[in-house]
């Protein structure tokens, strides 16, 4: 299968029209994007970071692109109500790849805030976004990646200047909507200058009972001594296909906590790169899956100690049922002189069927000689002794057996900084195993 040639095909076309629709900074690398999509083609399962998803199945399906811009009718407050109980936020959305201009709220963002259009800042700035877009997701090193900036017209971009303190979340509802199966391509860039700090909550839903095909590239820049928390939290359908790439660069004394929620999807491959580039630089990465039927979902990181005296950890937790597959391949990365490093990854699996699969790959490179890091991983069930304790005292089995899946899960929903956040995804994950989820409140696309 060589999936490829048709965005081949589609670029040589229709080249024109995707630049004339775009900014000047986001056709600049679209060319060089294109070579290296055309050098390296889709990654088979023989490529070490894509050996548990199959890419190149993934971009088969002839799905259609809305190139020429039309616009797409659509109500986002009708269309998908994401509340967060007692959570103030700054809500925006973005329709397919294009950010909504036309419900923005009403609370105003600190001076010098920026929350919008990359395509429309790009044309009034453009100095500013050269400087950072494209720079550090690099087209050379991932085919996807590539075919995302080649393809990608405009996206959201998120930037908090030197020593602004942004206190309201800044919450965005990415929202996919069609009349017939479709691709979208989304770029977002996060710019979070020098001792900055802004928290950020993306949902991704789907509005329609069509096929989607999603690709993401997030680039995130973190300045000395700056803070950013960012929380995906993905709730689609089985149709979906979601394809998302972050990368994120920290400076010296910067702090990021990175949280990725799977509630329900189709097929999810989530990468994540993250560099630590100044010393005293410290980051949380978390990931929590629920999965069934026949779902899956891929995380795949990579965090790279550049210096010293840095501080990650990562903590992946997944329940699978039914017959869900789910992996995670992580690599922590000490370079040479990176001393006083401290790491610690975890990784741990419930399945709940004899059908469920986990494929799981915790790593670690290491080229210094003082340092602390740590890894492991587990795959197991639910403990029978637990199970037989439970129902002793009254407790049926399918009760039991949702009580024990929370308290494994709400580990990573208890890293989340965002105190109303965390309460409503307890809630939600409660009702994610009892299945009650499939409808949401405030949703009316599942009717």
């Amino acid at each position: 299968m060589n999936s490829e040639k048709q965005y081949i095909d589609l670029y040589s076309e229709a080249r024109e029209m995707l630049c004339s629709h775009s900014a000047d900074v986001m056709n600049a690398v679209r060319d060089q994007a294109f070579d290296d999509f055309k050098r390296q083609g889709f990654p088979s399962k023989k490529v070490e970071r894509y050996k548990y998803t199959d890419i190149d199945e993934l971009f088969a399906p002839d799905y259609g692109l809305n190139l020429n811009r039309i616009e797409i009718p659509v109500d986002p407050y009708q269309a998908f109500r994401c509340d967060v109980p007692n959570l103030s936020t700054s809500l925006y959305f973005v329709v397919n790849d294009d950010f909504f201009s036309k419900a923005l709220p009403k609370s105003q963002l600190p001076e010098g805030v920026v929350v919008g259009s990359l395509r429309d800042e790009a044309m009034r700035n453009p100095a500013l976004i050269g400087r950072y877009y494209s720079r550090i997701a690099e087209t050379g090193g991932d085919a996807v990646t590539a075919l995302n900036t080649m393809l990608a017209q405009d996206g959201l971009l998120v930037y908090v200047p030197k020593g602004v303190v942004v206190d309201r979340a800044i919450q965005v509802i990415n929202i996919l909507r069609s009349d017939v199966d479709l691709m979208v391509n989304r770029r977002v860039l996060i710019i979070v200058e020098e001792g900055a700090e802004v928290k950020l909550l993306f949902c991704d839903h789907a509005a329609d009972d069509r096929r989607f095909l999603a690709t993401q590239v997030i680039e995130a820049y973190v300045g000395k001594g700056a803070s950013l928390n960012l929380y995906c939290l993905e709730e689609t359908h089985a149709k979906n296909v979601r394809v998302s790439n972050v990368y994120i660069e920290q400076q010296a004394d910067s702090c990021v906590n990175h949280n990725v929620i799977t509630l329900h999807n189709g097929t999810t491959r989530n990468r994540l790169d993250l560099t630590l580039r100044g010393e005293g630089a410290e980051c949380s990465c978390n990931g929590c899956v629920i999965a069934d039927k026949h779902q899956h979902v891929d995380n795949n990181t990579l965090i790279t100690h550049e210096v010293a005296h840095c501080t990650s950890r990562e903590l992946y937790k997944y329940v699978l049922d039914e017959e869900a597959t789910g992996a995670f391949a992580g690599k922590v990365y000490v370079a040479h002189g990176a001393q006083k490093t401290s790491s610690q990854m975890t990784n741990q699996n419930l399945t709940a069927t004899h059908h469920a699969r986990m494929f799981t790959q915790p790593m670690l490179e290491i080229y210094a000689d003082d340092v602390k890091c740590a890894h492991g991983s587990t795959v197991g069930q639910l403990n029978d002794a637990a199970l037989f304790y439970m129902r002793q005292r009254g407790i049926s089995e399918s009760e039991a057996r949702i009580l024990l899946e929370q308290a494994f899960i709400n580990e990573v929903i208890d890293e989340i900084q965002l105190i109303p956040l965390r309460d409503r995804l307890h809630y939600l994950v409660e009702k994610r195993f009892r299945g009650e989820l499939n409808k949401c409140d405030g949703c009316k696309l599942c009717k």
